[in-house]
This record gives structure tokens, C-alpha cells and sequence, in this order.
């Protein structure tokens, strides 16, 4: 239960900090006990398209239509 206690203290160590969003992944190319953070200024996926600037169609926006009468 150690390992689970160490977990739940990390996650609450961060929430305490004011961190809102956390995405925890398991990844078997690190060392047991090595932790990779990193940090997301936005609301986006840390990695996603959005978020490195490579989305394709970035010139398609939403834009609510008026219509002249």
C-alpha cells in the first residue's frame, strides 16, 4: 500500500498547489521511481496538435454567421 499511499500524497501535493488538471501516465521506459513532468500554459493536451502548434486546419474557425436584413 506504500506505493499507492506515495501516489495519492503526490497528487494531492500538486492539487494543494493549485494544480486543476493532472494527466498521469504509466510508461515502462522509465526507471522504477522516475517521474517526467511537464507543464501546459492552457487548457489544451500537453502533446496534442493544439498544443505544439501543428494543427493543419488552423485557419477554420467557428464564427457565428450575421446576416444583414
Amino acid at each position: 500500500m506504500s506505493e499507492i499511499d506515495d501516489f495519492i500524497d503526490m497528487i494531492d501535493a500538486k492539487m494543494d498547489k493549485g494544480v486543476s488538471r493532472l494527466k498521469v501516465e504509466v510508461s515502462e521506459e522509465l526507471s522504477q521511481g522516475e517521474v517526467r513532468e511537464r507543464y501546459h500554459h492552457g487548457r489544451c493536451d500537453v502533446g496534442s496538435p493544439w498544443a505544439r502548434g501543428t494543427v493543419t486546419n488552423c485557419d477554420a474557425v467557428d464564427v457565428d454567421e450575421v446576416q444583414e436584413k
